[in-house]
This record gives C-alpha cells, structure tokens and sequence, in this order.
C-alpha cells in the first residue's frame, strides 16, 4: 500500500486541482469525493472509484490497516487502490471542516439526455440555470426523497461534480440520474419522449394544485432572480404557480421545487 506524508507530493496536488478547477475535472472526466456515506452512495449510484486516499487515524481510528479493512469500514464491494495519508497531508487535502478520514478520486458519467433511462410515465425535475451549488445540491436532496425518475439541468452555470454540489446534496448527486443540456435541447427531448412540461413562473399562470400530474410530466424551476427563459415558458405544456399570501412572490428554489414535485407525488400515491 502507497502511503503518503508530503503535503508537495504529485496526487496532493491532484486532489487540490480537481477540487478547485472545473475545467480540470471537465478534462480528465474525474471529480473527488470526500466523506464515508458519500462514497457509499456513489458506489451504489455505480460510480467508479479509483482510488481512496485514506488518513487510517480518522478513518479507522487505527495506523495497521489492510485496503480490505477500508472495504469493509466503508461498506464498499469495489476494490479501488488504497493510498495512506498522514493526518496533516488529509488536512491539506479534506475540503470539509467535519473529515472523517477518506477521500476519493471517481469517474464522472455521462450527462447526455439521450443515456437517460425513464420508466413510461416519468416524473422529473428540470433546473434551468441554476447558479448556487448550494441551491443545486439542495434541489438533488429533493429529488432523492421524491425518488423523481430523473433530474435535468437546462442551460447549465456550473459543474455537477463541484465539491460545493456534491457537499450540499449530501451525496444525492449520485443517487438520481441526472442529465444537461440546452435549454432548446431538454424541450425538444420532452417534446419527443411524449413528456407533458410545467413551468413554475407568474406569467399566465394556474394554481399548481390543479394540473395532473399522473402522466409523464417534467416541472420545471429557475432561478430567484430571473425565473425561467422565455423559451422554456413557450414550450410548456402549462404555466404554474405556488399561491402566496406575503409580501413577496418568490421562494428559494429548492423550496418551491419541493411543493411541487411532492403535490405530483401526491398525485401518483407517492409510487
């Protein structure tokens, strides 16, 4: 087993790249992973590790590890290499200030809506350019406990795999299948797949208690400042809105997203 105690050594400064840059984890199609249960779900989601770097002191509370005790700890049925790391290169490297001691390198999937794989009647949740990783990953959260069939990010800001996303969804980014595309893209693929699309806006609008949702149907929401393009808001099949009685007329996404994708569920007799 490889182990490491410089903080300068090439895979430390790996970790750092592919933490930080987008177009490095775009490049070389790896993203990191930090955290025990998060590595979990990714595996189960059927994502490969390549490798685990692992602090045994945090991790396993013990220094004399076998790779096979790190399985077994992580609840794991891959076999990824295992690299040890003293306690001050795994602070160097963890991105969070709760470690617990592992961090992986993992392959990223592809994204494309052509590989998404739908049940005959699908329910899934569109996110149009959505900027906050803290809003994307809280908008995965909710498509994990609604078990929606499939999330769609339209017209894309950022990176799925940014540690910012994969930290807020704890870990969620991993268990819903997930694809990007053009705005233009995503309605013609709805649009073809017999797919019914709500867009969740003020203009022209019905109370979003008062669709059907028990067909294939995709909402979608957008961001707080801008609401949805004018495009997407022309391909749909109706417009929804939330009812409000404050002074305001617009909650955060993940919020609204939640309402709505729950009223669907409620629908379907959440199956």
């Amino acid at each position: 087993m490889k182990h490491i105690s410089s903080p300068h050594n090439a895979i430390v400064r790996h970790v750092e790249q592919l933490q930080r840059k987008s177009k490095t984890r775009k490049k070389e199609g790896l993203f990191i992973i930090e955290g025990h249960r998060e590595i979990q779900l990714a595996v189960r989601g059927g994502f490969e590790i390549e490798k685990l770097l692992v602090c045994g002191s945090i991790l396993l509370e013990n220094e004399d590890y076998t790779p096979q005790d790190v399985y077994q700890k992580l609840d794991i049925d891959t076999t990824p290499e295992v690299i040890s790391v003293t306690s001050e290169v795994y602070e160097k490297i963890a991105y969070r200030s709760g470690t617990e001691g592992c961090i992986a390198f993992a392959k990223a999937k592809s994204l494309s809506l052509s590989d998404l794989q739908l049940t005959e009647q699908p329910l899934i949740l569109i996110a149009e350019s959505v900027e906050k990783p803290g809003n994307l990953g809280a908008l995965l959260r909710t498509a994990d406990a609604a078990k929606v069939d499939a999330v769609i990010i339209a017209n894309p800001t950022g990176d799925l795999y940014n540690p910012n996303v994969v930290r807020s969804s704890l870990g969620c980014v991993f268990t819903v299948p997930t694809a990007m595309g053009t705005t233009k893209e995503v309605t013609d693929f709805l649009k073809k797949s017999s797919i019914d699309l709500y867009a969740a806006t003020l203009q022209s609008s019905e109370r979003y208690d008062a669709i059907d949702y028990k067909k294939g149907s995709a909402i979608a929401v957008g961001t707080e400042a801008t609401g949805l393009s004018e495009e997407l808001r022309a391909a749909a099949t109706a417009n929804i809105i939330i009812p409000m009685s404050g002074e305001i007329d617009s909650m955060n996404v993940s919020v609204s997203a939640a309402i709505l994708i729950f009223e669907a569920k409620r629908q379907r007799d959440f199956k």
